[in-house]
């Protein structure tokens, strides 16, 4: 089941998440920044589980919004989880009338399959790399940027 996040399930998404980021397959995200963030979350739980979660994150530019922080376990992945997380997440931005989304990431193929394309990260506005000096990796990102115009 896809629902919103809550506060109770900061925890196991902060370990979902930073299971990939060991692997270098995604970014780090404190509990912290999980807790003030939690709004912007999916969870896709299975009883007391989450199996998934994904972030909407509006920029502070009036039609920009991130997809970020998508993560499936790992027993659980080729189910349509992440797909139908970004499903909603893609509503959501509709309904929140977004007109451009954007993602950074270390699987562009994966978002292509939604229409997103790939864009050089000088045309994302300053706003965006807020949260990059806090990465380890920063300045040195290695991940690609797509963008999807809705």
């Amino acid at each position: 089941m896809i629902r919103k996040a809550k506060i109770n399930d900061a925890k196991q998404m902060h370990s979902l998440i930073n299971y990939y980021a060991a692997k270098n397959l995604m970014l780090s995200r404190s509990l912290n920044e999980i807790y003030e963030n939690i709004r912007d979350f999916w969870v896709y739980k299975e009883g007391r589980k989450i199996i998934g979660c994904c972030g909407l994150h509006i920029v502070g530019w009036e039609n920009l919004a991130e997809i970020k922080s998508l993560a499936v376990d790992k027993r659980r992945q080729k189910k349509e989880i992440g797909k139908n997380m970004v499903d909603k997440c893609l509503k959501e931005a509709k309904e929140l009338n977004v007109k451009n989304i954007f993602v950074l990431t270390y699987v562009p193929n994966f978002f292509k399959k939604f229409g997103f394309k790939k864009i050089s990260k000088r045309k994302l506005p300053h706003k965006v790399w807020t949260e990059c000096y806090k990465c380890p990796k920063f300045p040195n990102c290695d991940e690609e940027a797509l963008i999807k115009k809705i």
